[in-house]
């Protein structure tokens, strides 16, 4: 995934109202970006950090910058624009770049399914197969020199969960699959610390047979790109 023009530079001065983040550029000009991303951000977010922004050319938008990555004071590099994950995915599948899920011919998107009315982000198709839902969760979450997910208590992330392994039980493919979006995780577990219910439910999907995928990317200001397999300790 390019970033098209690349990413510009500021520091971030603080984020606020979750969706808003005050910034200065190296020229000393004050923005005001929009951060996508609900999520509590621990460790994404220390002012004085360096972001990366994009811009956008459309005429309607309120606050036209976007911020896309964090570097932080401690040399990590830190994508915390969730909605990056599933491009990240979607590009990688497509160009069979996951060996655990490159023989299926057909991916369909954000395709409703399950008893919770949910929506999975990818489904997988080929003949003589079973169907592979895809869920996709994005990881950024560092403490102590550990990977964590969730990074606050998820409920919409336990529905899922509990989707997931419905699929499994009923003879299809179900993947829990975890984007690594920071450079210092080499490794994830599930937050019990934080959501012990997430990391119960974790447990339950892997045992009737869910399959947890974890990979990590490798992030700069031109791209990014999903790198090597990662170990989940369940």
């Amino acid at each position: 995934m390019k970033f098209t023009p690349p990413l510009q530079p500021a520091r971030l001065v603080k984020r606020y109202k979750r969706f808003l983040a005050d910034v200065i550029t190296p020229e000393g000009v004050a923005l005001t970006l929009h951060c996508a991303n609900t999520g509590a951000m621990t460790g994404c977010a220390t002012p004085g950090d360096t972001v990366w922004y994009s811009t956008s050319d459309s005429l309607t938008r309120k606050y036209p910058h976007s911020w896309e990555l964090t570097q932080t004071q401690q040399g990590h590099w830190i994508c915390v624009n969730t909605l990056r994950a599933n491009l990240l995915v979607k590009e990688a599948l497509t160009a069979k770049c996951i060996p655990e899920l490159s023989a299926y011919c057909t991916l369909r998107s954000e395709v409703k399914y399950g008893a919770e009315k949910s929506r999975i982000d990818f489904l997988l198709q080929a003949d003589n197969q079973a169907n592979c839902y895809i869920e996709v969760k994005s990881v950024t979450l560092l403490q102590q020199g550990k990977g964590y997910f969730p990074d606050a208590v998820t409920e919409r992330g336990q529905k899922h969960l509990r989707e997931l392994t419905k699929i499994s039980e009923n003879g299809q493919r179900a993947v829990l699959f975890f984007a690594v979006l920071h450079t210092g995780i080499e490794d994830v577990s599930p937050a019990h610390h934080i959501d012990v219910r997430y990391a119960e439910l974790l447990v339950q999907a892997r045992q009737s047979g869910v399959e947890v995928l974890c990979y990590n990317a490798r992030l700069s200001p031109d791209g990014m790109q999903l790198e090597k397999a990662l170990n989940v300790a369940v």
